[in-house]
């Protein structure tokens, strides 16, 4: 009887070893993240991914003779003097109005890993919503959303190409 069961042990640590190997090579060597909304903002008919802002005409059209588009260093956050110029405009325009808002989006070039470029992105947000509060903006009426690499601006693999996409934009 004991020769028996060592036989079905035996048999059942093989196939258990063989399920185990099976199912791991099946396993997907990237992950995927699937966010769906909760809803469909302020009565649209169908959701396209976008953050809106309920601003007034005047502020719009103010806003729209403005440069929306601040651009970074590679792998880098920091803003420079020309983003700074750009910003301070946003923040007169947004200090004279005090109930706007903006939406900030980041975004990267391609290089980096999708996890990578979203942080990046974010970062890159969060740099210009600081540098906007700490001109005196309203941090309640600032959103910030991270694109990473899927919006480009320039398609292409060049150093051009990159440089356009390295940015976070402003819109009203």
């Amino acid at each position: 009887m004991s020769i028996r069961f060592s036989k079905l042990a035996v048999l059942a640590v093989l196939s258990s070893a063989v399920a185990i190997t099976t199912g791991c090579a099946t396993k997907r060597a990237t992950s995927e993240v699937v966010v769906a909304p909760l809803g469909i903002p302020g009565g649209q008919t169908g959701y396209n991914g976008a953050v809106i802002v309920d601003n007034t005409s005047t502020v719009v059209t103010d806003a729209d003779n403005l440069q929306a588009v601040v651009y970074f260093a590679f792998d880098s956050s920091e803003i420079t003097a020309q983003a700074a110029n750009v910003l301070n405009q946003h923040a007169s325009l947004l200090r004279s109005n005090p109930t706007a808002g903006v939406v900030i989006a980041g975004h990267t070039d391609e290089r980096g890993s999708r996890e990578y470029n979203m942080a990046l992105g974010e970062r890159r947000a969060q740099a210009a919503r600081d540098y906007l509060a700490a001109q005196g903006v309203a941090v309640n009426n600032i959103r910030i959303i991270s694109y990473g690499e899927e919006r480009p601006a320039a398609a292409g693999t060049t150093e051009a190409a990159y440089a356009q996409n390295r940015r976070a934009e402003l819109s009203y």
